[in-house]
């Protein structure tokens, strides 16, 4: 049924009046792909514009969250053996324009996971301040974790190849999973590298994320990445790394 090496997973909740035409404009700019909602348990017709616009659909029966529907998708991927695995919201955020170069990017093998960023150089993206305070005090937490810059912590526009899959397929966090799994790979040595993107704005509904689903993101995420620093420092001090 699907045959390309890339497939792009689109984690979609209740995105019927836009997650159609982000298939189709997917499959307009580039066809060497296979593309994948998961409908994460979708009240609204999602599954069946996802189906007409041309993808295939997992349809959730209930709603796991953007960590549970990404994790179907890097399941699938690792079942049937795709060489890379793209995550693209369904809001229409992400410009498929630039699908091309982050998975030309990819096949130079010299990272495991491209990450389509709005910060390595200046583009048109607009952000509150709040939400700006917030994603550099992130990149800093992740920076010394890390040990190294990475200025878009929160993009989902991501190229994963199947080392990353693999890895993904057998944990990936449910809620707010972006920022963890950064400090995540780091533990496998993964590579990761930035390249430049543009963002647009959502193309219907509104963001899920309420200022007080930014604190509890803050909190939890600055807290997940303390416990897994502890982790690595602990392995790292019993010679198993």
């Amino acid at each position: 049924m699907l045959k390309n090496k890339a497939l792009i997973i689109i984690p979609a909740y209740n995105e019927e009046k836009t997650v159609g035409q982000v298939v189709r404009d997917i499959y307009s700019i580039i066809s060497r792909v296979d593309v994948l909602v998961v409908s994460d348990g979708s009240t609204d017709a999602t599954a069946k514009e996802a189906k007409a616009a041309g993808a295939f659909v997992i349809e959730l029966p209930v709603n796991l969250g953007i960590g549970g529907a990404m994790q179907t998708g890097y399941r699938y991927a690792a079942e049937e053996e795709y060489e890379y695995a793209v995550q693209v919201d369904a809001d229409g955020q992400h410009d498929p324009k630039d699908l091309p170069k982050l998975l030309a990017e990819a096949e130079k093998k010299d990272a495991n996971l491209i990450i389509g960023s709005r910060y390595v150089t200046k583009t048109g993206y607009q952000s509150t301040y709040a939400r700006r305070f917030g994603m550099i005090m992130l990149s800093r937490f992740v920076q010394m974790a890390v040990g190294y810059p990475v200025k878009d912590t929160t993009s989902g526009y991501r190229v994963a190849d199947r080392r990353v899959i693999q890895l993904f397929r057998d944990y990936y966090p449910l809620d707010y999973p972006e920022v963890e799994v950064l400090v995540l790979l780091h533990r496998y040595h993964v590579k990761i590298k930035e390249i430049s993107v543009e963002m647009r704005e959502r193309q219907a509904g509104r963001s899920s994320i309420t200022m007080l689903k930014s604190v509890y993101y803050m909190f939890k995420v600055t807290l997940a990445i303390g416990i897994e620093v502890l982790r690595i420092q602990t392995i790292r001090r019993d010679g198993s790394v």
